[in-house]
């Protein structure tokens, strides 16, 4: 199983906003900078996540973004459906008469995945990086 990039950029970048203060907005410059990519690449993600009501952007040359909402509440797994969608990773390809086992198996092992996924906050590590 494996998530796309722009997963882990998103993931990285919401984690510097969840950290940062929330009066203080952080440029995408900065975001980009910290991850090694290009800021046009991060924009076009921080779109993504501006478009499912996590964050906010504010234009101008002081513009940046910032959270648009508590930090208490932000899941792993808002993040990855902001980005990859929410579609099953798995799909079975054969017709069967009956709901196929293995279907079956990888339907639970990705509900065990969101559950974890839902219930991992981006709080409780940026909480963790700040004891480091």
């Amino acid at each position: 199983m494996r998530f796309t990039k722009a997963t882990n950029y998103a993931l990285h970048s919401m984690l510097t906003l969840v950290s940062a203060s929330p009066a203080k907005l952080v440029g995408v410059q900065q975001l980009a900078e910290s991850q090694g990519i290009s800021p046009t690449y991060l924009s076009k993600i921080l779109t993504r996540l501006v478009k499912a009501g996590m964050i906010e952007s504010v234009s101008g040359a002081n513009g940046g973004y910032r959270l648009s909402r508590q930090k208490d509440d932000i899941t792993f797994l808002e993040i990855i459906h902001a980005i990859e969608g929410s579609a099953s990773l798995f799909e079975c390809d054969f017709v069967h008469g009956e709901e196929c086992l293995i279907q079956a198996v990888m339907k639970e092992a990705e509900e065990k995945m969101e559950l974890h996924l839902k219930n991992t906050k981006l709080i409780d590590l940026a909480q963790k990086q700040s004891k480091l």
